[in-house]
């Protein structure tokens, strides 16, 4: 029989929770073995599950956000309508239609009839679900205000799914704009330049260095086409092989911030998402630094999350979430000042909601004004690519009709 390896959550003889990596014949086997070696298995799932480009892979494939926001309003719904837990979930794997949601969902609630808990159903869909999702259902559960954090969690989704589909709508028409005019400098550089250069040559025309070294450019081009083509390729590899890496990223959310106007969009987006996770936490029942590591690690910035490390380190050491998120660089004023007010209110939930719904519409309008201020600069460069084209062409025109005049 061949061994699978299986990932693990469980508990030490002190209460203290453990996770690891063990490997077993069958999900029983791993079991036995935790239970040999004294810990008290709380959850065990086969390894191999992973994130995967918009959506979250499963064991059973990939779960896309919009379907997992529409389940987590689903099933919503049917808490606060006081359904059972098992129940819910196998009438909404009825209505959804094959696939790698509906697998999970049949999973999750075979695992709820079996005796599980919600949470330790989803603990073996982590990376389908997230920390956050597990998290905050595990704490929901505990507190019973289920039906409340599944709202807020379909909310977050929603919304997040929202600004990313206007973040790259405003940024498609640039994008195409600068391709085309990519392509079209490119094939007059190719085609176009030379074949005047054969004219000028023939003429005995002297050509100014600005003609020369477009000719020479475009010779190039047609002579070795496929070095630059490679080249562009081997470029994009490299960037989808460094942005997979941590260092990578880091490098390249720098060089984004390093953009005024690019760097407020990514600032509000993080922010909003911040405090939204950081407001669901509490209001789930978790503790307060594990809020403040799980929004951080959420947040998708490595700014704030190193910012949300000291904050945790600083509130676990005895300080006020009003201190500890001064030291907070990334987090803007008015984030601060809100945090503190919610702090001193005993209401964080409401004042993190606050600022997440401020900086959602701040994200919203600047990403809605992409287009107004890239426009100017599109303007200026395709000017500057006709000028430099004509000058090219026409300077060395001017310079024959002058010889013979």
């Amino acid at each position: 029989m061949s061994v699978a390896t299986f990932q693990y959550r469980a508990l030490l003889k002190d209460g203290t929770e453990s996770r690891g990596v063990t490997t077993g014949a069958t999900k029983a086997d791993a079991f036995r073995q935790l239970v040999s070696k004294g810990l008290t298995p709380v959850a065990v799932w086969p390894v191999g599950l992973s994130k995967a480009g918009d959506g979250r892979q499963s064991a059973s494939g990939t779960i896309h956000k919009k379907e997992l926001a529409h389940f987590t309003y689903q099933f919503g719904v049917l808490m606060a309508a006081n359904i059972t837990v098992g129940e819910a979930l196998r009438s909404i794997a009825e209505q959804e239609k094959p696939g790698a949601l509906r697998k999970m969902i049949e999973d999750l609630g075979a695992r709820v009839q079996s005796g599980e808990t919600i949470a330790g159903a989803m603990e073996s869909h982590r990376d389908a679900l997230g920390d956050v999702y597990v998290e905050a259902i595990r704490a929901a559960e505990k507190a019973g205000t289920l039906p409340a954090v599944l709202e807020h969690l379909s909310e977050m989704l929603e919304r997040t799914l929202e600004s990313q589909r206007q973040v790259r709508g405003a940024l498609m028409y640039p994008l195409c704009v600068g391709i085309v005019l990519f392509g079209a400098t490119a094939f007059l550089l190719a085609f176009v330049i030379p074949k005047f250069g054969a004219v000028f040559a023939k003429r005995g025309a002297s050509l100014p260095m600005m003609t020369e070294v477009l000719l020479r450019v475009g010779q190039s081009i047609q002579t070795y086409w496929w070095v630059y083509l490679s080249v562009m390729l081997m470029a994009g590899l490299a960037v989808r092989v460094i942005v997979k890496r941590p260092e990578g990223r880091l490098a390249m959310y720098r060089l984004a911030h390093r953009v005024p106007y690019l760097r407020r969009i990514l600032v509000a987006m993080a922010v909003s998402r911040f405090s939204r996770i950081l407001g669901i936490g509490v209001a789930s029942g978790l503790s307060l630094i594990e809020c403040i590591e799980l929004a951080g690690r959420a947040s998708g910035r490595p700014s704030l999350e190193r910012d949300a490390i000291r904050m945790a380190d600083q509130v676990r050491g005895g300080a006020t979430l009003s201190s500890a998120s001064a030291s907070a660089a990334y987090l803007t004023p008015f984030a601060r000042r809100m945090l503190a007010a919610g702090e001193r209110s005993g209401d964080i939930p409401k004042m993190c909601a606050v600022v997440s719904r401020q900086y959602e519409r701040e994200a919203s309008e600047l990403a809605k004004n992409v287009s107004t201020v890239i426009e100017p600069l599109l303007v200026v460069a395709i000017a500057g690519v006709v000028l430099i084209m004509a000058l090219a062409i026409f300077l060395p025109m001017w310079d024959s009709m002058k010889l013979v005049g």
